[in-house]
């Protein structure tokens, strides 16, 4: 049998839907806004992002009406979709703090760290039960130049004081065995979570503080006036003090931010559940994450009933920015994702796929998150996360609360949050520009060499990745 077809027959019964929101069930009731209300700070967006704002700014203001408005249901665009990575990062890690941020990047790096101790305590602070482990990452490389950058990473995290383990042969079979793998770098300072149960515990917590929260209730307009902001919904207006827009890629109530972010289409598959044996044939015991050091890179990590949850490789941008439910079903990404696994553990040759599904990533030009303020400090917003969100949403939310209380913090100085990425071109030469950069990324990964095109970027401190 080809792999090909063997590829096929292990998607026959994959459901086109995120594993996560699947596995979950349907979301809990809600309520939607009607009617006129005020308030001091409004939230747009119900996401990590927009959850995370309502409930530090119930910490620093006990007494304050906070109202949260999302168009769907909370957690069902990116925030529900990823693969629960937690990073120890704010900044797309440590080597991209140090190429973008070199001035910065100890506070960068500092701040990361402190950022997911600070978010493990309040998941225990808050009783969440998100599934969090913190166990860890293994990052493998399959060419030279792959391992010779796992050393120079090595070398990077010991600079900052970063526990870490380079592992090849049975040291790197004792985590992961693996024809196509041929050195690892271990890091323990990492962790995993369900990302749909941390929405729906942050959206939890959120009631439980006097939080109101109201799905299914899209702003349609954004009006700025003395004596307020006023945000229109379908069935009524909301009359705010201030404003955080946690929107991701959804931009229209700023259309200046509109050319800030691209969106990108990642992919994911998660198998049947794994047995004992299954594990153990390919060498991992632990409940660590894994990703493959290419530019087009897979990422893989288990479910807490043992699925492998497989994404990456692809990331697909569609012409002027298209933003499309129907784009995340790619049925030839799915089975080139399938093909890939099939290649990378060939001891599971009879896997059977049990999800497919695509989501949008909100990417900056420099694959990095940033923060900034409108309307004379009333409304501030968060965006470009790159696929790095799902810890760094909280320190984001903290950076728009610092903005919108008009406060200089440490979070607020930092250069890379403060200075917008450059701008995007308009199509279609931003179709044009980026598929040419993914060429050369793809490139570069066959050859270990980086391109004119990638360099000259590199000098303007432009970047694409996911």
């Amino acid at each position: 049998m080809d792999m090909t077809h063997r590829a096929l027959t292990s998607l026959k019964h994959a459901i086109p839907q995120p594993y996560w929101l699947d596995a979950e069930g349907p979301p809990p009731g809600f309520t939607r806004h009607a009617g006129e209300l005020h308030c001091d700070l409004a939230i747009v967006g119900g996401g990590f992002t927009g959850l995370w704002t309502a409930l530090l700014a119930r910490q620093r203001h006990p007494d304050k009406r906070i109202v949260l408005l999302e168009a769907n249901a909370c957690g069902g665009a990116a925030s529900g979709r990823n693969g629960g990575f937690c990073a120890p990062s704010i900044s797309h890690g440590v080597s991209n703090a140090l190429k973008r941020w070199p001035q910065e990047a100890e506070a960068l790096i500092r701040l990361g760290r402190q950022n997911l101790d600070a978010l493990q305590r309040d998941i225990e602070r808050l009783g969440l039960n998100v599934e969090f482990e913190r166990q860890g990452k293994l990052n493998v490389a399959t060419t030279p130049w792959q391992v010779d950058g796992l050393k120079a990473m090595q070398e990077k995290y010991r600079r900052f004081g970063i526990d870490c383990q380079y592992l090849e042969g049975d040291a790197l079979k004792a985590r992961l065995d693996s024809p196509n793998y041929v050195a690892g770098l271990f890091e323990s300072n990492y962790a995993l979570l369900n990302p749909v149960k941390m929405v729906r515990e942050l959206r939890r917590a959120c009631l439980e503080q006097g939080i109101e929260v109201y799905e299914h209730s899209p702003v349609r307009q954004l009006v700025e006036h003395v004596d307020g902001i006023r945000l229109e919904t379908d069935y009524g207006v909301v009359v705010t003090e201030r404003l955080a827009l946690a929107t991701n890629i959804f931009t229209s109530l700023l259309p200046r931010l509109t050319s800030k972010v691209i969106p990108i289409y990642d992919y994911a598959l998660t198998t049947e559940p794994l047995s004992d044996e299954q594990l153990s044939a390919i060498g991992w015991q632990g409940r660590y994450g894994i990703a493959d050091s290419g530019n087009q890179f897979h990422y893989w990590r288990k479910t807490a009933d043992n699925r492998i949850l497989w994404g990456g490789y692809d990331a697909v941008y569609p012409f002027a920015s298209k933003l499309d439910e129907g784009l995340t079903q790619r049925p030839e990404t799915f089975i080139r994702l399938a093909e890939q696994f099939l290649d990378t553990f060939p001891q599971l040759g009879d896997i059977s796929f049990s999800h497919a599904w695509g989501g949008i990533i909100d990417s900056s030009a420099r694959t990095t998150m940033f923060t900034g303020s409108a309307s004379q400090g009333r409304i501030a917003y968060a965006l470009g996360f790159t696929g790095q969100g799902v810890s760094a949403s909280r320190f984001a939310a903290a950076t728009m609360l610092d903005l919108l209380a008009g406060e200089k913090t440490e979070r607020t100085a930092l250069k890379m949050l403060s200075r917008a990425p450059v701008m995007f071109p308009p199509e279609p030469i931003r179709y044009s520009a980026v598929t040419l950069a993914q060429r050369g990324l793809e490139q570069e990964d066959r050859t270990g060499r980086r391109n004119l095109l990638l360099r000259t970027m590199d000098a303007f401190g432009v970047g694409f990745d996911s």
